[in-house]
């Protein structure tokens, strides 16, 4: 809410939960005018745009509303459980007219857009290397929400939920995949998730780069993440979030590009509640929100739309399918995105 309420003209009129108390509970809370059970209801009560906020598993199911109503949407991350579902919500969307974004707020970190656009302006070259290390802490307390940690609601653990946001981060620098290895195990959540608490994968790129994946939330405390690139001469950059939810730049080697902030991680430094990591990311949020909004007051794309967000979710999904059965998963590029073929090695 804070970060829809920080957008100029946005306002916020409607909410829909399946718990009709719930939504008037919201509704008091917040000050927004009307409650509603029924999705389709609300939907057609003439909104200009929705975003969906639910648990991993109703995300399609309110996109394809969105879109039977011709309503712009805005989705959270992961845009679905699996590529199948995001295939069929972009395709409903575009059917519709519709603008279709979905929330990655870390692409709007200065220290993100700073790797990005010396990318785009060859300061520093392709990316030939890199990797994503995703160290987080999630205990019982925060699976006792009945969604998480189950493999039909949330669709996946720490690669679905948390280290989403530097799988982007890193496909955004590197560009498409060609090839991925991955292993998945749950090594300290075991009895209390049915998901993975742990993950590792080696992914090749259509460019020839290499990049790495370590990502848990079985540490104690978290100790962040990090993404980093490097290209053919070296030149190195990298944005670090610790504590949760703060982006910085931690290494540059870039040419005309210095270290905007130095990060000390403090042994045994406690882990941030999880409504401040979400408090530290609201101003992003918010930019993300009003970047949306200009898409539809201007008739562009949004800065990150469903055919972005899906490129992270296919990387997850090959992750896991290689896990289970062993083998390298191969992209195949040579058609558009949403036709795309995988084949196992």
């Amino acid at each position: 809410m804070a970060a829809l309420r920080g957008v100029a003209g946005v306002q916020v009129v409607a909410v829909v939960d399946v718990d009709i108390g719930r939504a008037h509970s919201f509704t008091a809370a917040h000050g927004i005018p009307q409650a509603y059970q029924d999705v389709d209801e609300m939907l057609g009560s003439g909104l200009d745009a929705v975003t969906v906020c639910t648990p991993h598993s109703a995300h399609e199911a309110g996109v394809l509303a969105a879109a039977r109503h011709r309503t712009h949407v805005l989705c959270e991350k992961p845009v679905a459980l699996t590529v199948a579902q995001a295939q069929r919500m972009i395709a409903a969307t575009a059917a519709a007219g519709v603008r279709f974004g979905v929330l990655f707020q870390r692409r709007f970190w200065p220290a993100a857009i700073r790797i990005r656009r010396a990318i785009e302006d060859g300061r520093l070259g392709t990316p030939i290397c890199g990797g994503v290390v995703a160290r987080f802490n999630r205990d019982a307390d925060y699976y006792a929400e009945p969604w998480r940690g189950r493999a039909a609601t949330e669709g996946g653990g720490v690669l679905m939920t948390q280290a989403i946001h530097h799988v982007d981060l890193l496909q955004w620098f590197m560009g498409p995949v060609r090839r991925v290895t991955g292993r998945c195990a749950t090594l300290v959540h075991k009895g209390l998730i049915e998901v993975e608490d742990t993950a590792a994968a080696v992914v090749e790129f259509a460019s020839g780069g290499i990049a790495t994946i370590q990502a848990g939330t079985t540490f104690r405390p978290g100790l962040g993440a990090q993404v980093w690139v490097s290209d053919a001469q070296g030149r190195t950059a990298s944005v670090m979030e610790f504590p949760e939810g703060v982006g910085f730049t931690d290494i540059s080697t870039v040419p005309g590009q210095e270290v905007s902030q130095t990060g000390r991680v403090r042994a045994g430094a406690p882990d941030l509640p999880l409504a401040e990591i979400h408090d530290q990311l609201v101003p992003y949020h918010a930019q993300q929100i009003e970047d949306f909004v200009g898409a539809i007051r201007h008739d562009r794309e949004p800065e990150v739309t469903g055919l972005d967000a899906v490129k992270s979710l296919e990387i997850i999904e090959a992750i896991y399918a290689s896990s289970g059965t062993g083998a390298a998963v191969e992209f195949t590029h040579a058609v558009p995105p949403r036709e795309r073929v995988r084949r196992r090695l």
